[in-house]
């Protein structure tokens, strides 16, 4: 019997690559914040994460300073939340260009994410070992990342040359409803992991809103 012939990565796709710049803000402690903003170290500092909800990057709340803050608070309050020790919450902005963006809000992404699990489940079975699982409600997306990494592996390993992403950017529903009977959820938030350092063009002081 032949070998079941594994899925491939769909190949690029012309809207992926978004030319539009956009703001987003990193929550962090001000001792962080505060060596970026005065050129101590050129950048914050890459997530990996087994559990970070869009793969490896630097991530960010697009537009929305508030949600930043809300997080550097919260992990200053539950210091296992993060990986450093958050003692001053603090907000860092940045301008990103996007460039080629796994964007998991379009058709096209979303299906090479489903490829991508299709062969995170071979390559699971043939190694014997279970797949990871999303836990904490959601909150800990050990499988999520594996499938996003995987995404990645594929392409580069890809027969055919596929560019690799830049920037990987979700939208994601969070907290209780805005108002009764609403569909809409206090928390949703677009978030960015930006992938290639280069995205980012520079890094300021976030007027507080």
């Amino acid at each position: 019997m032949a070998a079941k012939k594994l899925p491939q990565i769909p190949g690029y796709s012309n809207y992926q690559r978004l030319p539009s710049m956009v703001l987003g803000f990193h929550g962090c402690d001000a001792s962080v914040g505060e060596a970026v903003l005065k050129g101590k170290v050129p950048h914050l500092a890459t997530s990996a994460n087994e559990y970070d909800w869009l793969g490896g990057g630097i991530y960010f709340w697009e537009n929305d300073p508030r949600r930043a803050m809300e997080w550097a608070i919260a992990g200053m309050n539950n210091p296992g939340i993060t990986k450093g020790k958050i003692t001053k919450p603090f907000v860092v902005g940045a301008v990103i260009e996007l460039g080629h963006c796994l964007n998991l809000m379009s058709r096209h992404c979303i299906e090479e994410l489903k490829v991508a699990h299709q062969l995170l489940v071979s390559a699971s079975k043939a190694a014997g070992v279970p797949l990871p699982e999303n836990k904490g409600g959601g909150f800990r997306r050990f499988l999520d990342r594996a499938v996003i990494e995987t995404l990645h592996l594929s392409r580069e390993d890809a027969d055919k040359e596929v560019p690799a992403y830049d920037t990987v950017r979700a939208a994601f529903r969070e907290g209780e409803p805005a108002y009764e009977g609403a569909g809409f959820e206090e928390k949703n938030h677009i978030q960015i992991a930006v992938r290639d350092k280069a995205r980012i063009k520079g890094y300021f002081r976030p007027i507080c809103d």
